[in-house]
């Protein structure tokens, strides 16, 4: 999978976030932009669904997390610190079975 990709601190994802849904979770994976797709409840005003994309990755997956690019746009890559990629993936596979391939 391209949306992932490990540091030495971390792993960076990258996603694509819908605004204005019912609940937070991960939708599915873009193929063809190599993002995963993610549904938050904020809208993209004063920052809010930035904020909830953090707090819920954070409580997700129990680590730091940070948007180190696309603060303004619905193209974003996260930072997660002290996890693998075989971590992430087994713990979004756990969460929401079935939407990384």
């Amino acid at each position: 999978m391209f949306a992932l990709k490990e540091t030495e601190d971390g792993v960076l994802v990258n996603i694509d976030v819908s605004p204005n849904s019912s609940k937070f979770g991960i939708s599915g994976y873009d193929e063809w932009r190599d993002e995963i797709q993610v549904r938050i409840t904020s809208i993209p005003q004063k920052g809010k669904a930035n904020k909830e994309i953090i707090k819920e990755f954070n409580k997700l997956t129990q680590a730091r997390v940070e948007i180190v690019s696309g603060l303004k746009s619905s193209h974003k890559t996260l930072k997660i610190y002290d996890i693998s990629i075989k971590e992430f993936e087994d713990i979004i596979s756990k969460n929401y079975p079935g939407y990384l391939k």
